[in-house]
């Protein structure tokens, strides 16, 4: 097996090319090389996926049985369109990584395959779209539909299409677990989002990479909602973030409408929390069906703890300053209670 991985030195793309070697398939990457070194055992090309001469350079590594594309996310349809171009007859097969935020649903409903997806064509520069004023839909969401678009106009039904919500995991560079870790190491009374019983569906970048790998050798087409399946509630979230670390803290859950009120921001300042009735609705059986396996969450707490713990760090990127409340803001939140 030949594959190509579409960046491939960070989180998402360093597990898929990990799983990849493991499998002994002969495994290329291509990227800017500025975000993290290149594994010594793969095929390693630089360049700008959205010049083409560098995809003119890349062209001439293949064939390959399959690309996986991790590194669209920050690119607008129009760029992706042209990678799909300029690699559609020297690749036979390509799984893309997009997202929940391509439906036209998401957060407010829960959501299938079936739901309808926001409209974007595959030649869009990245000012197509917007965000709503309650934070849905997204410009980001459109952008993605779009280069979905382009990727289903150049490979057909060997289009792959991965929606993820929420990945978690050792390497993470959002920094929304890492952030519930350390503030759970640190004790005390924990600011936590009522209800406790709420379930979230954080799936492990290691499932993800190993779905996306068996997607890659597969015939399957179409797209795949990535979420976990059983999830986790807040409060066994939290109280595995706090045996993990051995905090010695106490949630102290709290109506959202007081969070609001006191303008705590849903989704960053406290990581995973958003009241929105379909964030966490999100079915995931035909990717199950397909061979999506999920870990307990507790186990990705855990992994993530001991790789964070033994120094490990993500690549820098500006979202992580996004996320976790100041220490102060919460104080005062809790005071308040």
């Amino acid at each position: 097996m030949r594959l190509l991985v579409l960046g491939g030195t960070w989180f998402l793309g360093e597990a898929i090319v990990e799983g990849a070697l493991a499998k002994g398939w002969n495994v290329a990457t291509f990227n800017r090389g500025r975000s993290g070194p290149d594994m010594p055992e793969v095929e390693a090309v630089h360049g700008d996926r959205t010049v083409r001469e560098d995809l003119q350079k890349l062209a001439r590594n293949g064939p390959w049985d399959a690309v996986v594309d991790t590194s669209s996310s920050e690119l607008a349809p129009r760029d992706v369109r042209l990678a799909t171009a300029m690699l559609r007859n020297r690749a036979r097969r390509w799984v893309h990584i997009s997202t929940v935020s391509v439906y036209e649903g998401w957060p407010h409903e829960p959501l299938t395959e079936e739901s309808p997806l926001l409209a974007c064509p595959a030649d869009a520069d990245e000012a197509f779209g917007y965000t709503g004023e309650d934070g849905s839909p997204t410009k980001y969401g459109f952008q993605k539909a779009g280069g979905e678009r382009a990727v289903a106009e150049a490979f057909g039904d060997e289009a792959v299409f991965l929606r993820p919500g929420v990945i978690l995991g050792p390497g993470e560079y959002v920094g929304r677990l890492p952030w519930w870790l350390k503030r759970a190491q640190r004790g005390g009374r924990i600011l936590a989002p009522a209800p406790a019983e709420q379930r979230i569906q954080p799936v492990d970048v290691r499932d993800v990479a190993a779905f996306a790998l068996r997607q890659a050798s597969g015939t399957g087409s179409g797209g795949f909602n990535v979420a976990h399946p059983d999830g986790i509630s807040f409060a066994d979230f939290i109280d595995a973030c706090l045996l993990t670390t051995k905090g010695r803290g106490t949630p102290a859950w709290t109506d959202p409408a007081v969070l609001v009120q006191h303008g705590v921001k849903q989704w960053t300042e406290l990581p995973l929390w958003r009241t929105h009735a379909g964030v966490w609705a999100v079915d995931a059986q035909r990717a199950i069906d397909a061979g999506l396996r999920c870990r307990p969450i507790p186990e990705t707490i855990r992994d993530t703890w001991e790789w964070w713990a033994g120094h490990g760090r993500p690549v820098d990127h500006p979202r992580r300053a996004e996320h976790g409340i100041a220490a102060d803001k919460e104080a005062r939140v809790l005071a308040s209670l």
